[in-house]
C-alpha cells in the first residue's frame, strides 16, 4: 500500500501545486519590479527586446525600418523666454487614435516650487516618469540642502529614459525653471533629446502653435502680452488639429516661483476672438 493511501490523500492532488505557485509569485515580482524600485520597469519578456519587440508590431516607417510600437496621439504644449521669466501654455485633450479619452487632462505637472514640466506623447509614460524625476529631485534636495539646477533635472529625465530607448516609450516633454543661473527651458525626449531653446512647442499641433509663435514671439514683451500670445497660440492649434483642445492652461514662471495663470476653454476663447475680429469690407456693389 503506497504511502498516499495511509495518510488517506487522493491521487488527483497536483503535488507540482507549490512549484507553480512559486513560479506565479517569480512572474508576479519580475513584471511588477517598478513597484519597489521606480527605476527598475520591467522588460518585456523576450529575448533582447529592444529588437523583437518591433517584429510584434506589423508596419514600417518612411525609411522602411519596423516600427516597434505605433502610437496614435496627439496634443499642443508650447514654451518661451521672455523678459519676464517663461510661459508656458497646454491643451487638455488626450486621444487614442480617433477617440477621445478625456477633454480634462492636466498636462502641466508641477514638479516642485521652481520646475514645471509639459507632457506630450504617450499620458502613462509622461505621467510616469515626471513622478519619478518629482522624486529624484527632492532626493537631491534633501542630501545638498539646495534645489537642483534646471540644467542636472533635464540631463536625470534624460538619462533615465535613454535606458529604455527602443522599447516603445513615447516622449516629449518641457522642463521649465528658474534656478541660481535664472530661467531654464529644456525639451526632452524618449529617444535621449536633450535640447535648450528660448521657444519651444511640441505634439501635433505644434506647427499651428509655431506660426503663431514666430508672427507675435518678442523679447521685451509684457507679462499680459505673453500670457496672451501663449493663449492664443495653443487656441489656433486647437482650431486647425482634430487632436488637440479643451481647456488651454497656462502658466509663468518666476524668480519666486511658478504661477498659475488661467484655465479657459478652447471653445469660449473661439467666440471671445470671433467677436473681437474686425468685420471684412463689403465688397458688394450698388
Amino acid at each position: 500500500m503506497a504511502l498516499a493511501d495511509v495518510c488517506g490523500i487522493k491521487s488527483s492532488i497536483d503535488f507540482g501545486y507549490s512549484r507553480e505557485n512559486d513560479k506565479v509569485v517569480n512572474e508576479v515580482k519580475t513584471y511588477t519590479r517598478n513597484f519597489t524600485n521606480n527605476l527598475h520597469l520591467a522588460m518585456p519578456p523576450f529575448v533582447n527586446p529592444a529588437e523583437t519587440l518591433g517584429q510584434i508590431v506589423q508596419g514600417t516607417d518612411e525609411s522602411g525600418k519596423s516600427l516597434k510600437i505605433k502610437f496614435d496621439h496627439g496634443t499642443t504644449t508650447l514654451g518661451f523666454q521672455y523678459q519676464g521669466g517663461i510661459v508656458l501654455a497646454v491643451d487638455s485633450r488626450a486621444t487614442g487614435g480617433q477617440f477621445i479619452g478625456s477633454s480634462t487632462m492636466k498636462k502641466i505637472v508641477e514638479i516642485n516650487d521652481y520646475l514645471l514640466g509639459t507632457l506630450a506623447g504617450g499620458a502613462a509614460d509622461c505621467v510616469y516618469w515626471d513622478r519619478v524625476l518629482a522624486r529624484q529631485c527632492r532626493m537631491y534636495e534633501l542630501r545638498n540642502r539646495e534645489r537642483i539646477s534646471i540644467a542636472a533635472a533635464s540631463k536625470l529625465l534624460s538619462n533615465m529614459i535613454y535606458n529604455f530607448k527602443g522599447m516603445g516609450l513615447s516622449i516629449g516633454m518641457m522642463l521649465a525653471g528658474w534656478d541660481k543661473r535664472g530661467p531654464g527651458l529644456y525639451y526632452v525626449d524618449s529617444e535621449g533629446t536633450r535640447t535648450p531653446g528660448k521657444v519651444f512647442s511640441v505634439g501635433s499641433g505644434s506647427v499651428f502653435a509655431f506660426g503663431v509663435l514666430d508672427s507675435g514671439y518678442r523679447w521685451d514683451l509684457t507679462d499680459e502680452q505673453a500670457y496672451e500670445l501663449g493663449r492664443r497660440a495653443i487656441y489656433h492649434a486647437t482650431h486647425r488639429d482634430a487632436y488637440s483642445g479643451g481647456i488651454i492652461r497656462v502658466y509663468h514662471m518666476k524668480s519666486t516661483g511658478w504661477v498659475h495663470i488661467s484655465d479657459q476653454d478652447s471653445k469660449d476663447l473661439h467666440y471671445a476672438y470671433h467677436a473681437d475680429k474686425p468685420a471684412e469690407p463689403s465688397t458688394s456693389t450698388s
